[in-house]
């Protein structure tokens, strides 16, 4: 697993300036005042990066990008890198060699925002490991409890209840909304006129009682099509009534055009 893990980069700063610190007398930390802050012993480029849950510190020429020292982290805060009680800008950290040898040295960036990154990056590296302990602690506890069984043991069986489903396939026939009164009436086309139902014709008694009307006279040169049009106007407002005396059909025109609330003239016809 260490073979397949690479290195990346967490933070690149171009200036950074190396002292070295007398050693520490008392609990108290320390103090960058007591440094030579003028006369630093090496200047180069600090570069933060990881490789797996380690982070690493190296300090690297400008321009050749050489080593001069690298300081491996396991955890932040801790004893490999360490805050100075009297400034934000300046960090003591541990290097180590490849013999397992370490000294301490003091860093310190030129402006304040360089340090703010610096430690920025180191806090959310060591964030993302709390995270992954965390993840692989809870998959580990879970892969010891035990597994719930919830196949079906042989022989058992499970039953559904679904409402408002009828057991036939296909169900049964959705009933027709009609419209009112009970019968489903299309609508008459557009433009269309409604067509009146037949008058029924009168019975045998009534036709008996009531006596055959003289044909009318036409003149010779009438066309068929007026005599179309005296039918299907009978009652038409340009032609002058007939007299009472000569008009045999006037009851029957007078029952059907009377006002409502007048009483039915006396006649022969049977009303349907």
């Amino acid at each position: 697993a260490a073979e397949l893990e690479y290195e990346s980069v967490l933070c690149v700063k171009p200036d950074v300036n190396v002292y070295r610190i007398p050693p520490r007398t008392s609990n108290r930390g320390y103090r960058a005042s007591d440094w030579k802050l003028d006369h630093p012993d090496w200047t180069g480029r600090l570069r933060v990066t990881s490789k797996g849950k380690t982070a690493y510190i190296k300090l690297e020429d400008k321009v050749s990008g050489e080593l001069f020292a690298q300081a491996p982290i396991d955890q932040y805060p801790g004893i490999a890198v360490e805050t100075v009680a009297d400034s934000s800008r300046y960090f003591v950290i541990r290097i180590q060699d490849g013999t397992g040898r370490s000294a301490f040295i003091g860093i310190g960036f030129t402006d304040r925002g360089d340090a703010f990154d610096f430690n920025v990056s180191l806090q959310d590296h060591f964030k993302w490991v709390k995270q992954e302990t965390e993840i692989s602690k809870e998959s580990q506890e879970a892969d010891t409890r035990p597994k719930l069984d919830l196949g079906f043991k042989e022989g058992q069986t499970i039953k559904l209840n679904i409402g408002n489903m009828t057991s036939k396939k296909g169900g049964a026939a959705k009933p027709r909304v009609s419209g009112s009164g009970g019968l489903s009436l299309l609508p008459p086309p557009p433009g269309g006129k409604v067509a009146v139902p037949p008058i029924p014709p009168p019975s045998s008694t009534a036709i008996a009682n009531h006596a055959t009307p003289p044909p009318v006279q036409k003149s010779s040169n009438a066309s068929s099509a007026d005599i179309l049009l005296d039918l299907d106007a009978p009652a038409a407002a340009s032609k002058a009534p007939v007299s009472a005396t000569t008009d045999l059909w006037g009851d029957f025109s007078t029952a059907s055009s009377a006002v409502p609330n007048q009483a039915p003239q006396q006649s022969n016809w049977v009303q349907f």
